[in-house]
């Protein structure tokens, strides 16, 4: 099994390109299908620290679920911001791809070549 994990939407164009660029290199990740298996609140906040980023950073913006929960209100605490993105999973920016403590955005989809 890989020691890489991947927070795969089938569904994403970025997400299937960023896999593609791994498998190409014979890496096998585990696969996460994050929509249907969402991350805990804790899981999150440690993915969010290999990521090295704030809450507010890994939200996708341009969701409706975003604009319909009032995301953009900069008085929610990271609290707030982590429980929207565990109950809806949707808004997580996509692909994520782990290794060990460090972790990547693929967006491009190229960035996950970093963690190799």
């Amino acid at each position: 099994m890989s020691d890489i994990v991947f927070y795969h939407n089938p569904r994403c164009s970025k997400s299937r390109q960023a896999l593609q660029l791994l498998q190409e290199r014979g890496i096998e990740p585990r696969i996460v299908p994050y929509l249907e298996q969402p991350p805990s609140a804790e899981e999150l906040r440690d993915l969010l620290a290999a990521l090295g980023m704030a809450p507010r950073q890994l939200l996708r913006t341009g969701e409706e679920a975003y604009r319909e929960q009032g995301l953009a209100d900069t008085s929610l605490d990271d609290a707030a911001l982590i429980e929207a993105m565990v109950q809806t999973p949707r808004l997580i920016e996509r692909p994520i791809v782990r290794r060990g403590e460090r972790a990547v955005v693929g967006r491009p989809p190229e960035r996950v070549l970093e963690l190799l």
